[in-house]
This record gives structure tokens, sequence and C-alpha cells, in this order.
């Protein structure tokens, strides 16, 4: 554990799950968990031994499972990605992770099995975002069945507005315009491609402040995260100014299209898993560790989970 990881660098949300353990339970967990963050990008399976390092002494907390499952998730065992958000589910009461679940039975080679998974939830009840990533992820089970028309029919849900971006916008576009050009219409695909690539060129000029060649209004005051600032982005090709409101239209085609796009311009607001591991154990009771939380019956173990990978 490096000497600069405190407890207190824990997402706040996540630490405020940490007090039912004791103070020096919860900083250990906590420091795991930080380190899990650090590494999911840079080093998955390093990242994965932190997390489940921290499930072994707090199997009942809804994040330390949570962070089980997506450290899997990036290392490729979908079996232990899919138990663990389970497992995370029934604790949490939460359908947020819903889409990881789906694209981890598409992982499995069970494309039915996600779809069938993916209409047990109301979607209505879903946040935008969980939405966005639940129709992608349907949207490839449909691929990997072979049927293309209802993969691009997946996709086509309110969100898929090109006259305004969110910061789901870039990968819903992007899948939109692949599963276009895998129906043999690329010219159509390559315009949502091109859309893709202006939203998130939009998104990250939001977040930067600016950027060359945009303008970038400020609309919303006082608001702390990018994901709540609504701005509009003019291109310097285009005649018409865009209007003073929180959400840019910008050639004033309010519904999501069938085809491609006709304008170049894009406004933009950007909104909105612990396996017991049993070989652990002697470890943890010779140094008098133990897992304040763990619940024998729901704590599995990691060495049943490694069922296969993604082809």
């Amino acid at each position: 554990m490096p000497d600069d990881v405190e407890p207190r660098d824990l997402d706040k949300v996540a630490r405020g799950e940490l007090k039912t353990l004791s103070k020096e339970n919860a900083d250990w967990v906590a420091k795991h968990l930080v380190m899990a963050g650090r590494l999911i990008d840079e080093d998955p399976e390093e990242a994965h031994k932190h997390a489940l390092s921290a499930g072994r002494r707090a199997g009942r907390i809804s994040v330390v499972r949570e962070t089980i499952a997506i450290t899997a998730y990036q290392v490729g065992d979908y079996a232990l990605t899919l138990r663990e958000l389970r497992t995370y589910r029934r604790i949490s009461g939460r359908d947020d992770q819903l889409p990881l679940m789906v694209d981890s039975e598409r992982g499995l080679g069970r494309p039915e099995r996600a779809l069938e998974l993916g209409r047990s939830v109301d979607v209505s009840t879903l946040d935008a975002q969980v939405r966005v990533s639940l129709a992608i992820a349907m949207s490839g089970a449909r691929l990997d069945l072979g049927q293309p028309q209802a993969a691009l029919g997946e996709l086509e849900i309110p969100q898929l507005d090109r006259t305004k971006a969110f910061s789901y916008s870039p990968a819903l576009f992007a899948a939109y315009g692949t599963v276009l050009e895998d129906l043999g219409r690329p010219d159509e695909g390559e315009k949502w491609l091109e859309l893709a690539d202006r939203a998130e060129d939009a998104l990250a000029a939001l977040e930067n402040g600016g950027a060359d060649g945009e303008t970038v209004e400020i609309v919303e005051e006082d608001v702390d995260f990018v994901d709540d600032l609504p701005v509009t982005l003019d291109e310097s090709d285009e005649s018409d100014e865009s209007d003073e409101s929180d959400e840019a239209d910008v050639d004033g085609d309010e519904n999501v299209p069938e085809e491609g796009p006709d304008g170049d311009a894009v406004g933009v607001v950007d909104p909105e898993t612990e396996p017991h591991d049993d070989s652990d154990e002697k470890h943890d009771e010779e140094h008098g560790q133990r897992d304040e939380t763990a619940d024998p019956e729901t704590t599995p173990s990691l060495a049943d989970d490694v069922d296969g990978h993604r082809g």
C-alpha cells in the first residue's frame, strides 16, 4: 500500500457506507478501494486484487461488492462479475449496474439470457445514463444473435437526439453509426460516427473551459459538476446563432431521426462489487483480520467463478 494513500481519498458517499465498520477496519478497506480506483485502467489485475482484499473485510458493503464486480469485468471474469452484481443489487436495491450484468452475460456467450435480463426491469425507472448503457448492451446482444435491424431498434431511444449531446451521447451515437454500417448504410453510419466525435470534442471543451474555434456559453451558474453544465457550441460554418436557452437547438429538429443527421452543429447539455476468498482465511486469522460484515451464505468463493471469458 503506497504511503500517500489515505482513507479520505475515497469518495464521500462510499466512505459513508463504511461507517458500519470499526474505524480501523473502515480505513483499511477504504485504502484498498482507493487503490482499486487508481489502478483500474492501467493495471486492472492489481486493481482486482485490491478489491478482493477489501472484500475479505467488508463483504456486506455494497460499494465493495460493486468494486469487485467492476474489476472482475475488467480482467474478463464475467461469471464473477455477475455473481458480485447480483449480491450488490440485493444489498443496495439498485439497478444501476444492470448494463454491466447484461454485457457479462454476453461475455459468457449467452446473448438470449442477456436480453431476458435487460427486459426484466422497467427502463423508465432508470436514470438516462443507465438507460443508454443498457440500450447499447442490448444492441450488442442482438448483434451477437445476428439481428442487426433489431440491434438498431434497441438504440432508437429518446436519448438518441442529434440536436444536443449529453455525457452519454458519444457512445450512443457511435453505437448507432456502427450498426448502420453493419446494415449496409455506410453514409448514414459515417454521419453518426462523425457526430459522436463532435459531441465528444464539445464535452471535452466544456470540461476544459472552452477550446479554440468554439464558443462555450455557461447557462447555469454555481454548479460543481461538469455533468450539470449546459452549454451551446457554435461552429464557424453555421450562419444561425444558437438560442439563449438551457438546451441548444442547432437545426430545428426536435425528434430522433430515422436516418443520418443533416446538420453539423451540436448543442451540448452534459447532465447527468466481495467474494470470500478462502485462500486468504488463514492469512487473515494469523493477522487477526476478520470480515465484520461477512455472511457465509452470500460470501462466495472466487475460485468457482472463472467460467469463461469473452471470445
